[in-house]
């Protein structure tokens, strides 16, 4: 076999030198770009315990003076809970009750936390608790001052029976879709799932329309209930602008 010499020029040898160095910087790149793509996923995995606090019908009548007093020690009770950074977001619905969002996956911590609440050991309210993880949006902490807002709040509730169940998946996949569609208009401010089989919630700004919401084929297909009602909170609390 022939030994082929080549000599390159003084210009060639120097594009050369520089092609390596940019095939070099690229990589440190590509690795940098990954590195912070996974943590934005990470970052998206966030999950916290997103609680009811339900209008109670049958609530024994109580006076003025002791109401004033038990709804005093309910939102000191939210502040020092705010401050201690175990609530991160708490607002009320027009008609009564409202949501909390609690900075913990522990249902025990949770409780914990809740149980200081003058108004929930008067059992003011019917309290469900949720394992919660956004998708739209995100869940910050707004220091005062801070405006209130009102949102359009859909709760989504699975009902998952005989006649569902084996068609859970092909529904949830839809209903997702359906989502994600939504969340191109530009007015959903957040939208999150309970978990696996549990529904989820859905806050938009703006007209609600509640025959589009009607339409998702959740909905349609008998797996998901609807429950529409207006939520006042801190402008800013699911990371909005």
């Amino acid at each position: 076999m022939r030994k082929i010499n080549i000599t390159l020029t003084a210009s060639l040898q120097l594009f050369l030198v520089s092609f390596l160095r940019n095939i070099t910087t690229m990589r440190y790149l590509l690795i940098i770009c990954l590195f912070l793509s996974t943590l934005t996923l990470f970052s998206q995995d966030k999950s916290y315990t997103f609680v009811f606090l339900n209008k109670k019908s049958d609530a024994e009548p109580l006076p003025k003076e002791q109401v004033d007093k038990l709804m005093e020690g309910h939102m000191a009770n939210i502040n020092r809970l705010a401050k201690e950074g175990k609530l991160l977001t708490a607002g009320p619905f027009d008609g009564g009750g409202g949501i909390f969002i609690l900075n913990t996956t522990s249902v025990k911590e949770a409780n914990e936390w809740l149980s200081t609440d003058p108004g929930i050991q008067a059992k003011r309210w019917n309290i469900e608790l949720f394992p919660y993880k956004s998708r739209v949006g995100s869940v910050c902490l707004v220091g005062e001052p801070y405006e209130m807002v009102s949102y359009n709040f859909i709760r989504f509730d699975a009902i998952v029976e005989k006649f569902t169940a084996n068609t859970f998946p092909e529904i949830i996949k839809k209903h997702n879709e359906f989502l994600k569609q939504l969340s191109t208009t530009g007015n959903v401010v957040t939208e999150g799932i309970f978990g696996e089989q549990d529904g989820g919630i859905l806050v938009m700004k703006g007209d609600l329309q509640k025959e589009v919401i009607e339409s998702d084929p959740g909905v349609q297909e008998g797996l998901l209930n609807l429950t529409f009602k207006k939520l006042w909170i801190a402008k800013g609390s699911f990371c909005e602008k």
